[in-house]
Formats: structure tokens, C-alpha cells, sequence
């Protein structure tokens, strides 16, 4: 299963700024695990999204970890829409990342 993860920041850019780092830091560990495939911020700078690959048997379990472990959310910056997503066209693209 895929999953979008829509990231809203809750805090003003300055604050946002202070724990970048340390989610960037997050996402990489995301992403050497296999679970996060692309992300990025959103223009204008608001939030961003990330492109994940969960479990089948237990998406909502994942996706709450994704974001509960975030330092975005840890620390109050950020909050995430998660929604999980069964692509059809370019499936067999996806599953090849």
C-alpha cells in the first residue's frame, strides 16, 4: 500500500527553520528503510509532502508511527494529513523504487 502525507506547518517559517534539520534527519531514515520514496516542501512554503510505502496489513498503524516519530510533530510544528492511496496507473513503476 501507498500512502501521501500532507505536512501543514502550525508555526511561522523562523520557528519551522529551528527543527528542519532534525526532520530532514527523520525522512532519511525513512527513506534508507524503504518507506519514504520522494518528498519535498510545497511552494509556497507551507509544508510539504511526502510519497510513503506502507505495510498492507497494517496501514493506519504505520502511518500514525510516520507522523507521531516526525520532530515536526514531536515539537509542535507541524501537523499531517495521511491518506492512504492504492494507485492503478504507474503501479508497476512504483513498486520497482
Amino acid at each position: 500500500m501507498y500512502a501521501i502525507a500532507i505536512i501543514r506547518y502550525r508555526r511561522p517559517l523562523e520557528a519551522v527553520l529551528t527543527v528542519t534539520d532534525e526532520h530532514r534527519a527523520y525522512l532519511r531514515t525513512l527513506y534508507d528503510s524503504g518507506t519514504l520514496l520522494a518528498s519535498g516542501p510545497l511552494d509556497p512554503r507551507s509544508g510539504g509532502a511526502l510519497l510513503l510505502r506502507v505495510p498492507d496489513d497494517s496501514v493506519n498503524e504505520a502511518l500514525d508511527a510516520i507522523r507521531d516519530n516526525d520532530p515536526y510533530v514531536k515539537k509542535g510544528m507541524a501537523q499531517y494529513e495521511l491518506l492512504p492511496w492504492a494507485p492503478s496507473t504507474g503501479l508497476e513503476k512504483l513498486n520497482r523504487l
